[in-house]
């Protein structure tokens, strides 16, 4: 394996590393604001937004394994990320997982628009960044409707 090959899956998987960060990011926002809402607005939540952050972030931290094990890179451990200073609030909470959401799909798209994948040849990173990104890429649309309808 050449150096530039080596170098362009080690970039490739700190790209995913990162995302897989942001999406934890918004899976702590979205946590505490859970425990910040009533009981009906938690539930719609947890439906429509933590379980799929959730789905996304565990198929983005085995992507990443799964990457680094075919192409004998280093993994790396995702820790527990904050998900903000209380005071912020509920609405805090809720900008603050989807701009993670977002940060995460841009970074993933603009990851796939740069043929990298492809260039690597590895159709398992290709199909596994799509599967994350058709649900991240929901998450933004699902929060902000929630925001607007909060207290309503």
């Amino acid at each position: 394996m050449t150096y530039q090959a080596s170098e362009a899956r080690q970039q490739l998987l700190d790209t995913v590393a990162e995302a897989t960060d942001e999406i934890a990011v918004a899976l702590a926002a979205l946590a505490a604001a859970y425990e910040a809402l009533d009981d009906n607005t938690a539930d719609r939540l947890e439906e429509e937004l933590f379980r799929p952050a959730q789905l996304a972030y565990g198929r983005a931290k085995r992507v990443h394994a799964d990457f680094a094990g075919r192409h004998g890179l280093e993994t790396r451990t995702f820790a527990e990320a904050s998900a903000g200073l209380p005071s912020q609030g509920i609405r805090g909470y809720l900008e603050r997982a989807i701009d993670a959401v977002v940060e995460a799909d841009d970074m993933l798209a603009e990851l796939q628009d740069s043929m990298a994948p492809v260039e690597v040849g590895d159709a398992e990173l290709r199909a596994g960044l799509a599967g994350i990104r058709e649900i991240v890429g929901t998450l933004q649309d699902r929060g902000e409707h929630l925001l607007r309808t909060l207290g309503r």
